[in-house]
């Protein structure tokens, strides 16, 4: 497949906000495409490079080479530079960095610069495009979209699902079942504004806790052990507490869901940052342990023993759960048989809270395992924090959001008046809201950086955030967890933004 193709296909799927036309111009795509160039072509379309980060810098980038006048790259040839890319290292690196980037560039066309571009420096924003390429898929090859996805779920990889459909045709399928050692994509939840709306919206159900860990799927057979993050990672070598805890287990064959998490000596969770800090350790494991020992916390059993467990009822899942591990291993949870069980659910919303967990998740008692999808039978439930802060900068848009002001740049006040950045944000914006912010930030610009604008710190906007995590990176030394716009706040001055010093105390489990 030629890189023109996919550059036109991702302009196209860009510009439009409906997901039957985004469908539609996939299906066309896979039908024209090889099975080898899919596994290339899903994740360019979705803003990623197979190799990862490859260290190409802006110096590199932003050096002019003449566009081709006709398209003749393919996605394979492009992948291969791209790979050759990859390697390059030690003296000499930037010069010779300096040579593929040019010839890739030279061979591409003034559309395909952009794409590619965009592509190397990550500004390929699609938005959920594996959702629509899966319903893509299925219209090229003629697949049933729920199988095509339960077996990307199964197979933990669209693109080789990708491959082997268009290869085979809708037989494929089949032979995705779930493998003990091979990991599967989670169930993800939805957020409700509150316990009684989700009570309410899923009837029988169970309200568990919602722990601020690390998401595990562990697989034992026998005596091999295997753990691995909702992204699909192994880390087995980095936890050898919880290879130890799932051995001790009476099943010698299974696969569990659940989170790793670190407590205090009093018993409290310690912060997300030191649990992924633990985590994420590669080195000196056995010192890492013994200073942040984590603990597996598991809600959901897939398989054990000989019996795959994905389409049978959350309440038969649990019970075979609770067969399996013990209690202090198990996630806290009660059980509300409708809405006459609110005030129960909200009380033990109230007492997650109060042991120093996130909120909770309610999960209705019939649902069986969608993994992969954010089901509407799991709801989270947490308190929503709100900070009022002032806008520093703004970057331009990608894709649907060119020309239009998008990644705000956030402060909060210092004691001597001035703005501490505390992140970025481009989510919980309307059309109409990046309109008229686009207008009013080139209003308040003081400088044009090609990238964005800098701007005056007058306009205050209401932020809604998950929490705060240590960062080097900002002046304050924290940075928000999942930003995103509430709404502007023209009633209010700078001077009534929220300051770096009531937000720190509104959060002693973090120190800068």
């Amino acid at each position: 497949m030629l890189l023109s193709r996919l550059a036109e296909v991702s302009r196209e799927v860009a510009a439009t906000a409906a997901r039957s036309r985004k469908t539609t111009l996939l299906a066309e795509l896979f039908r024209e495409a090889e099975a080898d160039d899919v596994p290339i072509v899903i994740p360019y379309l979705a803003g990623r490079l197979p190799q990862g980060r490859l260290g190409v810098g802006w110096k590199v980038l932003s050096r002019p080479v003449p566009p081709a006048a006709e398209p003749s790259l393919t996605v394979r040839e492009v992948d291969a530079r791209l790979s050759e890319l990859g390697k390059v290292s030690g003296p000499g690196s930037q010069a010779e960095r300096t040579r593929i980037v040019g010839e890739l560039m030279g061979a591409a066309t003034e559309e395909e610069q952009r794409f590619l571009l965009g592509l190397l420096t990550g500004e390929v924003r699609q938005g959920a495009l594996d959702a629509v390429a899966v319903e893509g898929l299925a219209r090229a090859t003629g697949a049933d979209p729920a199988d095509v996805r339960r077996a990307v779920m199964l197979a933990g990889s669209l693109q080789t699902v990708a491959q082997a459909l268009l290869a085979e045709g809708p037989g494929a399928l089949e032979r995705f079942r779930l493998t003990v050692g091979r990991p599967v994509l989670p169930m993800l939840a939805h957020s409700a504004s509150s316990v009684a709306e989700a009570v309410e919206k899923l009837g029988a159900c169970a309200v568990e806790e919602k722990l601020d860990g690390i998401r595990v799927q562990v697989h034992r057979d026998g005596s091999a052990v295997r753990i691995h993050t909702r992204t699909l990672d192994d880390i087995t070598d980095r936890l050898p507490e919880v290879t130890r805890a799932a051995l001790g287990l009476a099943s010698e064959r299974f696969v569990l869901d659940g989170e790793v998490i670190s407590f205090d000596a009093d018993g409290r969770p310690r912060s997300f940052q030191e649990t992924a800090g633990r985590v994420g350790s590669r080195t000196d494991v056995a010192r890492a342990a013994r200073e942040v020992p984590v603990c597996p916390v598991f809600f959901d059993v897939l398989l054990v023993g000989g019996q795959e467990l994905l389409d049978l009822p959350f309440s038969e899942r649990h019970a075979l759960l609770a067969e399996l591990v013990p209690g202090p291993m198990r996630v806290r949870r009660t059980v509300a048989s409708g809405p006459q069980h609110i005030p129960e659910a909200e009380q033990f919303l109230a007492d997650t809270l109060a042991r120093g967990h996130e909120g909770v998740v309610v999960k209705a008692l019939d649902a069986p395992y969608s993994a992969g999808r954010r089901g509407a039978s799991w709801l989270k439930v947490k308190p929503v924090h709100t900070l009022d802060l002032v806008v520093l900068a703004a970057e331009w848009g990608h894709g649907r959001r060119t020309g239009r002001l998008s990644n705000l740049h956030l402060g909060a006040r210092n004691p001597d008046g001035t703005f501490a950045m505390l992140g970025k944000t481009f989510k919980g914006m309307t059309d109409a809201m990046l309109a008229w912010q686009t207008e009013k930030l080139q209003e308040l610009a003081v400088e044009d950086n090609g990238w964005g604008v800098t701007v005056r710190p007058e306009l205050v906007v209401e932020i809604a955030y998950d929490g705060l995590q240590r960062s080097s990176r900002y002046p304050a030394g924290v940075t928000l967890r999942f930003a995103r716009v509430v709404r502007y706040r023209e009633d209010k001055r700078p001077g009534e933004a929220d300051t770096v010093e009531s937000l720190l105390a509104a959060h002693p489990e973090v120190k800068p």
